[in-house]
């Protein structure tokens, strides 16, 4: 428990509270606490959006198979990023 009150103190601001009363005293200390949950629940919720994210993006890496001894993907196609089509910049002016 001690652990907690000081990582309360370090990290979120236990240390300012500066109230007199024993009343606000503790709303504050609750209030403080409630924040210290949920930072912890914010941060396992992001952790495991981005292991969603990243294995949904990187399925392909774990597949061993797909890949030759170069790191080449056996199935790559290519993808055009810039239709030489038009001029763009000719366009603009």
């Amino acid at each position: 428990m001690e652990g907690k009150f000081g990582q309360a103190k370090r990290r979120f601001g236990l240390n300012l509270c500066m109230t007199k009363l024993p009343e606000t005293s503790e709303t504050s200390i609750a209030i403080t606490f409630l924040v210290v949950n949920l930072s912890r629940l914010l941060r396992q919720f992001f952790g495991l959006f981005l292991s969603f994210l990243i294995s949904g993006r990187t399925k392909e890496l774990r597949c061993r198979q797909r890949f030759n001894k170069n790191y080449v993907k056996s199935d790559f196609t290519q993808v055009k990023l810039i239709t030489w089509a038009t001029n763009y910049w000719h366009s603009i002016a």
